[in-house]
């Protein structure tokens, strides 16, 4: 199946006076397919939010490209954007900073009907029609931002992005302003929408255990970079990456274990100023003495697996994460 969006060689900079330019996403690699979810987790600063911010226009790519069911995503600007391309839509953590407060959510929704041409009375019963689907009332169409809570008002947010008919979203921390009993809610929501409109999501989290319940695939990304990327049953049962494996022992588990990555010393470094060789080892508890020297790519593993680590070997099985010997 050919891939719904895709980003090759991704590269983000951000220039700053007087100090290094620092490349937020340094040449990523990753697609996804119709219908799928892909999570995309890792550290703050990793370069997630970013990522999914180019993948969608909103940054533009300092080197690489992104496509869009076949066709290349340039930076929005003040142009209309291309049909086409407006299927393919952005949810922000915080739904009211998104939503504007002086107007009623119904006309919000319905601006998309709109642009399409629909007259007005028929835009507001459409915008109605989404409030349904996303689980609040129609007649809350009437209504402004600062009368519903957070959750609603994410579900508002997406409500409106469904009125662009969209066939990919890129859900950047969608739940994280959320108290807990909307948190599960606006998740399992996305999830209904992806699987009954065929849509594909990219599902940007640092909630892993959400990300293992709801994601097809899981990327895990590091200081710019993409380190394993696999169906994301294989990678919590074997990670095949020592980031991977420290992110998922650090997940709260009810005996009060697995609170920190107590494998990990010392700090993410400077992104501006990356270690030579492979970014992780300066932390990594199974660093050899190559890992310095040598950057190594993404490599596919046998099974599809991808990972970019010098203790695994391109199209073979992934190996156990344990200390090598010299």
């Amino acid at each position: 199946m050919s891939a719904l969006l895709e980003a090759t060689g991704l590269a983000v900079e951000y220039h700053r006076r007087g100090a290094p330019t620092l490349r937020a996403v340094d040449h990523v690699d990753l697609s996804l397919r119709r219908g799928e979810i892909l999570g995309l987790v890792g550290e703050s600063g990793c370069g997630k939010s970013t990522l999914g911010r180019a993948m969608v226009g909103l940054l533009p790519a300092a080197a690489g490209a992104v496509r869009f069911d076949g066709r290349p995503v340039s930076p929005l600007g003040r142009r209309r954007r291309p049909r086409e391309l407006r299927r393919l839509q952005m949810v922000f953590q915080d739904p009211y900073a998104s939503l504007n407060p002086r107007r009623r959510v119904g006309e919000q929704i319905g601006d998309g009907f709109v642009l399409d041409g629909l007259a007005k009375p028929a835009a507001a019963d459409r915008a109605g029609e989404l409030l349904e689907r996303v689980g609040l009332a129609a007649d809350a169409a009437g209504r402004y931002p600062h009368e519903f809570s957070g959750g609603q008002r994410q579900r508002i947010a997406i409500a409106r992005t469904l009125a662009a008919q969209p066939s990919c979203i890129i859900a950047d921390e969608p739940i994280s302003a959320l108290d807990a009993s909307a948190q599960a809610a606006v998740a399992n929501l996305l999830v209904t929408l992806v699987r009954e409109l065929d849509m594909g999501m990219v599902f940007i989290s640092h909630d892993l255990s959400v990300v293992r319940q709801i994601a097809d695939r899981t990327a895990v990304m590091y200081l710019g970079r993409v380190v394993e990327v696999g169906p994301t049953q294989e990678l919590w049962s074997a990670p095949a990456h020592p980031y991977t494996r420290a992110l998922i022992s650090a997940i709260p588990r009810a005996d009060g274990a697995g609170t920190l990555p107590v494998e990990l010393p010392g700090d993410v470094p400077d992104p501006a100023r990356p270690p030579a060789g492979c970014r992780f080892h300066p932390r990594c508890p199974l660093v050899r003495p190559e890992c310095a020297r040598h950057d190594p790519p993404l490599a596919v593993l046998a099974g599809g697996r991808a990972t970019a680590c010098v203790l695994q070997s391109p199209g073979e099985p992934a190996r156990p994460l344990v200390p090598l010997g010299p």
